[in-house]
């Protein structure tokens, strides 16, 4: 599958995005499959891109009684179960800038499945732009997917979290001003997803994630990207952790800063604020 025009466009380190225009012209294409994971859920019931599959990032994607992602037997299950196996290319896409796709990416990247590509655009980009849509489910075959031991490269925890304080690792708070300075424990509607206490990890930058994107959710050029970051003086060479509530809107910002501009030393720490701002006895600072 050739992509290098993506690269001769933006710069970018990896070929992982691909257009809206490129999925409409490989609908037919039974190499790959189309994901759609959404923040909003009940949204692909309503349209979705034709073959697209449905994944629920909450009931599906996460372990039913503890806080954690799925194992790789249940993961292997789901994906098969849905017509996904070790040979397709996974396209990812949803709503929110591609909030919940870019994290399902991710995911997916921490059992070392490599085949992924994300749509460079949400779902109301491919709705704005008249493309088509069905309600109608998929029916792709069952078949079998083989999940690897995890990558624990891309994943960072809450102790390794603490440890960085005391190290030149670089802490990235993608969250919204109002939440980093500790005004909002969660964005309003969220707050079912709060905290017993507000504000960041201290030495933490305050990088929203959606300055990584323009207006239509499409991902600003590899230039522009590398000025946001440099900026703010965390790109150094550094090990890299970004957070933010529940790791969503961070593993977007890991996507940028592993995918796109090709930092290796980046982690998704998805305990985020939730876990962060809930334990006890650990640092936490206030303001801007």
């Amino acid at each position: 599958m050739h992509l290098e025009w993506s690269r001769a466009i933006a710069d970018y380190a990896n070929d992982v995005l691909v257009a809206t225009s490129w999925v409409e012209e490989h609908l037919n294409d039974d190499s790959i499959r189309i994901v759609e994971v959404d923040e909003n859920p009940a949204l692909y019931a309503e349209a979705h891109i034709p073959g697209a599959i449905g994944f629920d990032w909450r009931n599906d994607l996460q372990d039913q009684l503890k806080r954690d992602l799925l194992g790789p037997e249940a993961l292997g299950s789901l994906l098969g179960s849905r017509g996904i196996s070790n040979d397709h290319r996974v396209i990812l896409y949803g709503d929110r800038n591609n909030w919940f796709a870019a994290y399902t990416y991710w995911y997916l990247s921490y059992y070392c499945h490599n085949k992924l590509l994300l749509m460079n655009g949400p779902r109301e980009k491919w709705l704005v732009e008249g493309r088509p849509t069905t309600t109608q489910l998929p029916r792709h075959p069952p078949t079998s997917f083989h999940t690897k031991p995890a990558n624990d490269e891309i994943r960072a925890r809450r102790d390794e979290v603490l440890k960085a304080l005391e190290s030149a690792t670089k802490l990235v708070d993608v969250r919204s001003p109002a939440e980093f300075s500790g005004e909002l424990v969660a964005p309003p509607g969220y707050e079912q997803e709060g905290a017993q206490r507000a504000g960041h990890i201290p030495g933490a930058a305050s990088i929203p994630w959606a300055e990584a994107v323009h207006e239509d959710g499409t991902f600003k050029s590899a230039e522009e990207l590398h000025q946001l970051y440099s900026g703010k003086g965390v790109l150094d060479g550094s090990q890299i952790i970004a957070y933010c509530r529940i790791g969503e809107r961070s593993a977007h910002t890991w996507f940028v800063l592993h995918e796109l501009l090709g930092h290796s030393r980046v982690k998704n720490y998805d305990g985020s604020w939730t876990e962060w701002g809930n334990l006890v006895n650990v640092p936490i600072q206030r303001g801007a």
